[in-house]
């Protein structure tokens, strides 16, 4: 069979026949040619081709970027082997489109505390009151742990206050709030929390002369080529930790690298990897969320509850119920989330090397669901290039 039916043949079969110029048919029959035709015809072929070789893992993801869309979502980015999978900003929206990932900045913060734990500035087991002397005389605050500062479990209350703009010094309000429960005994959702830690970190770092968002942006922001990003300050110069930052899809899942290469960013180690494990354990009071990160851990174990996390947090938090909660129980356990309102979600799968962005605005989403179509298209996918 000559060269030019062969060609033809299998571009019919893949629905995109191809022009064959003059040229093309005098190669076909053994005719002389020119190197530089030859380089086009090569290079004429090859670019039938790339359109097929993009398209064909994206196909595999079209369910679960309609699932996004008609949920009134902003931007779906798919990654795994460090490859891009799939990638798609519906209604008119571009990769170069940034969105208020909300609670998606406290993760941020998280690696900031395990980079200050490296380099000796915190003890996720010594006591807030080491550096808040203001706390030494209650017998709750003077028990409370970094990591239960971390971990939402200090027993101190939301105060979603702090969210607004009416407040001059943010941490000097949190520091100040009383405690509603024993140390480790509660899970309480909020702001408050982080601003305490963030007094903390600034104390730690004022002999440094650096401040918690300057450490931050050093340490994380910087070395993931993200530069200075948008952050919310009070009059007293104290970044809202708890939300703020506005990313890209793409500028987000640098984070998502970051985090799923357990440390390292390319070749550079932020953080030590056994340092940021501590972000990925959960607590006995809500085994979903580690150190600024939810999990998914409980997926594996019988009797596990999928949980949706944003309605979850609607209710008070004296009756709220995270026993044996997990995001998607169809998901590997192994699943990271750096979650934020209105349903912008970072997906790290270290066991699957995936990363997922997703991004949007208020709408009926359900991770379980986005991640069961999801993970469906990525297996169909696997099995499409196991059987080539």
């Amino acid at each position: 069979m000559s060269i030019e039916k062969r060609i033809v043949r299998k571009n019919r079969r893949n629905s995109r026949p191809l022009q064959f110029a003059p040229s093309c048919r005098k190669l076909a029959k053994g005719q002389p040619y020119s190197v530089k035709t030859t380089v086009w015809i090569l290079c004429a072929f090859l670019l039938a081709l790339v359109p097929e070789a993009i398209a064909a893992p994206a196909r595999y993801f079209q369910d679960a970027a309609g699932y996004s869309e008609d949920r009134r979502g902003l931007s779906l980015l798919v990654i795994q082997h460090g490859r891009t999978l799939f990638e798609k900003y519906p209604r008119g929206k571009s990769s170069g489109d940034d969105y208020r990932i909300y609670s998606g900045t406290k993760s941020f913060w998280g690696v900031a505390a395990m980079a200050a734990v490296q380099d000796g500035l915190l003890d996720l087991d010594g006591r807030v009151a080491e550096s808040i002397p203001e706390w030494r005389n209650d017998p709750r605050k003077a028990r409370i742990t970094i990591r239960q500062l971390l971990n939402f479990t200090d027993g101190i209350p939301a105060a979603v206050e702090l969210h607004g703009e009416s407040i001059p010094d943010r941490d000097a309000y949190a520091i100040a709030l009383p405690s509603v429960a024993s140390p480790g005994e509660a899970f309480i959702y909020g702001p408050s929390h982080l601003q305490i830690f963030c007094e903390v970190l600034r104390r730690r770092l004022r002999p440094l002369r650096e401040t918690p968002y300057h450490y931050l942006e050093r340490k994380v922001l910087r070395p993931l080529g993200l530069g200075s990003v948008r952050h919310l300050m009070d009059q007293a110069g104290n970044p809202l930790m708890a939300t703020g930052f506005e990313l890209t899809a793409r500028q987000w899942a640098r984070f998502g690298k970051l985090v799923l290469h357990r440390g390292f960013y390319g070749s550079r180690q932020l953080v030590d990897p056994g340092i940021l494990d501590n972000c990925f354990h959960g607590s006995e009071a809500n085994p979903a969320f580690g150190l600024e990160f939810w999990l998914n851990r409980e997926a594996g174990r019988a009797g596990a509850r999928e949980v949706d996390v944003e309605k979850m947090l609607d209710f008070r938090w004296q009756v709220q119920d995270w026993a044996d909660a997990c995001i998607c129980r169809d998901a590997p356990s192994d699943m990271i989330v750096s979650l934020g309102s209105a349903f912008q979600r970072l997906y790290i799968i270290p066991s699957l090397d995936l990363i997922v962005v997703r991004q949007g605005e208020n709408g009926d989403f359900s991770d379980a669901q986005f991640l069961r179509i999801l993970l469906a298209g990525l297996r169909r996918h696997e099995a499409a290039e196991m059987a080539r």
